[in-house]
């Protein structure tokens, strides 16, 4: 019930609040705006990291927290800090058997999980009219798993090729870079030398050639996701399982991005060839890539169109999960081990785009033109938000987990169908914080009545802009966190429910604190406002260690608030005190 209750509450809340609603089975988010909504130039703001896979179609598409999300709904600005700009130039055609997965696995094996952190990603090049919109939809989607702010590619006659299928020509708008163009840093890649690539467990920048871990044996392939969306991608997969099938111990799972890709597939008769070829059909949406069904068996590989392998996120604790293209899926579901689709010996099936595509306006509302008396159904698994409170300025708090580098947040707060039905129900979630890390840390936190703090090596909270891995330790008590960096989404979390993200002054005092160690903080809310170095006390050894924080002003105000909401508050309780103030001034 807690899901069907989600999707009853979200259909009452668009209603009362004026939004479009896309009810369930529509699809993911990221496919059903770029069919629907999005418009070359234009930003978009998404709850999801890979809301930026919208800089496919020209959009500077960035993704953040639900929260900065719903604050920039309600008229706030969004604030980030400026990125850099990494221009990759991209030349030549891509070869058969290779597509457009293969480019980016190339761009992490180049830049790993945070090698474009602090820059937006912006492709070009004679070689950029050889990529579709969905192709390049790909590539944008996975600008976040080398931790960018954004991927932006031009819009040119491709775009528009794309909006025209969809019945929206009149949004295109033609954006290029001027040809003095510079950028912060460059980068080059020849698509006709990209040969098919694959990320090994457990991690997107985890990137070898096919060919080196070929004849793996494997027991799942699953198509779909955001990162690999479009009618093309299911498309080329049907054609090359046509007229045979898949073995008996592979389950080869079509996960189908939008009910718009369903309904084209269905049409050109693709659909029957995934079918008859042996393959599992399930609904739309983000399923297996969050764990939502779809776990792979236990110490088996499972290959995955994916944007994310992480350790456990696919459901399974001892997963083997790689991300490849939709080729090197097909061709491995064939031969039950890990394939160069180049080595099939038959010929690459050769796609043209349909000039149009089917439709799922009819499936999306508009928002309700009388909106005042809508209620909103809350089930008995939707809890409202918990209060916190104003910074302190001292405390003195244990170390109840210390963790390592890229750090993700689905091992703070992980995904999956036993955890995500419960992102409306902060106490009961809260239970799962750090289970993948640390099986006892619900039992802990609550025994640290005073509150805890955690430490961290680089990168900490990379991956999902999941804000429930700041919320949900932000309920059991935690203060702080200090780490040796952050990643870009995972740090504004934190600020955003009054968690105080410190930073090693030095990276090499990591060493200096441990789990079990008590740590003073003194003279906070002073500190936090000042641009030095802060000394925290570590108790257990007697030794004092720098830290810092890089806030701006506005993140001050709203730490020492206790977090945005409580700043917001703060803020609107000003405006009104100072016009009852003017109001009687001039009664």
């Amino acid at each position: 019930f807690k899901n069907a209750d989600d999707h009853a509450f979200l259909q009452a809340a668009t209603q009362k609040m004026g939004y479009y609603y896309s009810r369930a089975g529509n699809g993911i988010s990221h496919v059903v705006h770029m069919e629907q909504f999005g418009v070359p130039g234009k930003s978009l703001l998404g709850s999801d990291s890979h809301s930026c896979a919208g800089g496919g179609l020209g959009m500077l598409a960035i993704g953040t927290g639900g929260l900065d999300v719903a604050m920039a709904a309600a008229g706030e600005p969004y604030y980030v800090k400026m990125p850099k700009v990494l221009g990759v130039e991209l030349t030549g055609k891509l070869p058969e058997w290779v597509s457009a997965k293969d480019v980016v696995l190339e761009m992490l094996r180049r830049y790993d999980v945070k090698g474009a952190k602090g820059y937006v990603i912006e492709y070009y090049g004679e070689g950029i009219k050889n990529l579709s919109t969905w192709d390049r939809h790909v590539i944008a989607n996975m600008g976040t798993e080398m931790g960018a702010t954004s991927t932006v590619f031009p819009s040119d006659e491709r775009t528009k090729e794309f909006l025209t299928q969809q019945g929206r020509a009149d949004d295109w708008v033609e954006l290029k870079a001027e040809e003095d163009a510079t950028y912060d840093l460059t980068d080059h890649i020849d698509l006709s030398k990209v040969e098919p690539m694959i990320a090994c467990p457990c991690s997107p920048g985890n990137v070898v050639p096919v060919s080196k871990v070929a004849g793996r044996k494997i027991s799942q392939v699953v198509v779909g996701s955001s990162a690999n969306p479009g009618y093309r991608d299911f498309w080329m997969v049907s054609q090359i399982v046509k007229n045979k099938q898949v073995p008996a111990h592979i389950s080869l799972d079509v996960n189908p991005s939008s009910r718009q890709t369903i309904q084209t597939l269905t049409a050109d008769g693709a659909m029957g060839e995934l079918m008859g070829s042996g393959a599992r059909f399930h609904q739309t949406g983000c399923m297996g890539c969050i764990g939502m069904g779809q776990a792979p068996a236990s110490g088996k590989i499972s290959l995955r169109t994916m944007p994310r392998n992480f350790s456990g996120r696919s459901g399974t604790k001892d997963d083997q999960v790689y991300l490849c293209s939709p080729e090197t899926a097909a061709a491995s579901a064939l031969n039950g081990e890990i394939t160069d689709p180049r080595t099939l010996g038959f010929d690459y099936p050769k796609f043209e785009e349909p000039n149009q595509v089917k439709s799922g306006l009819t499936v999306i509302f508009p928002p309700e033109k009388s909106k005042s008396k809508v209620k909103l159904e809350m089930g008995p698994n939707i809890k409202p938000i918990p209060k916190f409170g104003r910074l302190e300025c001292e405390f003195q708090l244990p170390v109840i987990l210390k963790m390592g580098d890229n750090i993700s947040t689905d091992e703070i707060l992980k995904a999956g169908a036993e955890v995500l039905p419960l992102r409306s129900n902060i106490p009961e979630i809260s239970k799962y914080a750090y289970q993948a890390l640390s099986k006892d840390f619900y039992k802990r936190a609550k025994l640290s009545s005073d509150g805890h703090i955690v430490i961290a090596g680089e990168n900490y909270a990379q991956g999902s802009s999941r804000e429930h891995a700041a919320l949900a330790p932000r309920y059991l008590g935690q203060k702080a966190v200090i780490a040796k960096s952050y990643a870009r989404i995972g740090w504004q979390n934190l600020v955003n429910f009054g968690i105080i993200p410190f930073e090693f002054e030095d990276p090499s005092d990591y060493h200096d604190i441990d789990e079990n160690d008590v740590i003073l903080f003194t003279e906070l809310r002073e500190a936090i406002q000042s641009d030095k170095p802060i000394l925290v006390k570590n108790i257990s050894i007697n030794k004092e260690i720098a830290v810092k924080t890089r806030l701006s002003e506005r993140q001050i105000r709203v730490l020492l608030a206790g977090g945005v909401i409580n700043d917001l508050k703060e803020r609107a309780e000003m405006v009104n005190s100072k016009k009852a103030v003017e109001e009687l001034a001039e009664a």
